[in-house]
């Protein structure tokens, strides 16, 4: 591969437990065809993050290959197989307060499982009906480490941490009218939680909230992989 284009982190999975992912949104398709090529070609695990239906068929025209996915609800790209299974670690829970967070939710459980971790979603558990989230308190604790994402005043992840004692991860979303201004009036609610531990990533980053997940993980018992 060129390396003008890319040098891979081809050591990240053995030194940290995680694979280096593509950021897609500001690179052209033969840019991230020849990148996903390279990590595969390596044997190392290939995800590519922030791509639209658009840019997916143009890297597939590119790289003509069966093992090319591309998960919509998640806009993300991925070659190749995913992690072996590793249930050892335990279970990732996924919350979001409305639908209109799927897509940053759906990368966070995309690349938690690429990574073999068990993760599910639990969807428009948002706190305007409260009952729907305090109907689901057994789901949660069924989890070894949950993310919340939310847009609009961003509570979601507030109340949850009020509920549960495992390890919180809030992410906001750019989701609301006006005054949400593109997720900082989340971001800003979260940071300024009253909920003792809570941790908040970047707005709409459900990768960096699945990754500080794999991390508590990994640190509490995992190894960091092959």
């Amino acid at each position: 591969m060129n390396q003008d284009i890319a040098r891979l982190d081809l050591q990240r999975r053995q030194r940290l437990g995680m694979v280096e992912a593509i950021w897609g949104e500001h690179k052209q398709p033969e840019q991230i065809a020849q990148i996903l090529q390279s990590l595969q070609q390596q044997g190392e695990l290939a995800l590519a993050t922030r791509i639209d239906a658009a840019k997916a068929d143009a890297v597939a025209a590119l790289l003509p290959s069966p093992e090319l996915t591309y998960h919509r609800d998640a806009r993300c790209l991925t070659l190749g197989a995913a992690a072996p299974l590793r249930r050892d670690c335990g279970e990732v829970l996924v919350l979001s307060g409305g639908t209109s967070d799927l897509p940053v939710a759906s990368e966070a459980q995309l690349a938690l499982q690429w990574h073999g971790i068990p993760c599910d979603r639990l969807l428009d558990v948002g706190v305007a009906g409260l009952h729907r989230l305090l109907d689901q308190q057994d789901r949660l604790r069924q989890a070894r480490v949950l993310i919340a994402c939310a847009g609009m005043e961003g509570a979601l992840p507030t109340v949850v941490a009020g509920l549960v004692p495992q390890p919180v991860i809030a992410v906001p979303v750019s989701v609301g009218y006006g005054v949400s201004a593109g997720g900082m009036a989340a971001l800003h609610g979260m940071l300024a939680s009253c909920a003792p531990g809570l941790s908040v990533v970047n707005i709409d980053n459900g990768y960096g909230a699945a990754m500080a997940a794999l991390r508590i993980l990994l640190s509490s018992g995992g190894a960091a992989g092959p």
